[in-house]
């Protein structure tokens, strides 16, 4: 096995599916954002998004908390720092494979 495919079979599953992957690179340009935000900028489903959001979640790379503003419940959502190193590690092994 080459070099080069030897790297792209190490980078980290998690992050390499494609919606997750939008996930952690909408939530790594940003401090915090609600639910709404990334089902809207995701396109995604209410189901969809929450079963990527879960599995990060798992993989300690999104750190979810459930508040109220008011009455209302809200969602919050941030890429914890292990997810932040993980998406850099991600990034730093795609750009060796290409």
């Amino acid at each position: 096995m080459n070099q080069q495919v030897r790297t792209i079979s190490e980078l980290d599953r998690v992050i390499h599916e494609p919606g997750r992957l939008i996930i952690v690179t909408l939530l790594y340009a940003v401090e915090r954002v609600d639910f709404l935000y990334l089902l809207h900028e995701t396109g995604m489903n209410k189901g969809t998004l929450s079963s990527h959001l879960s599995r990060l979640e798992e993989a300690g790379y999104v750190e979810i908390a459930k508040t109220f503003r008011g009455k209302v419940p809200q969602t919050l959502l941030r890429l914890s720092p292990s997810g932040r190193k993980a998406l850099e590690r991600y990034r730093r092994k795609l750009k060796e494979a290409l």
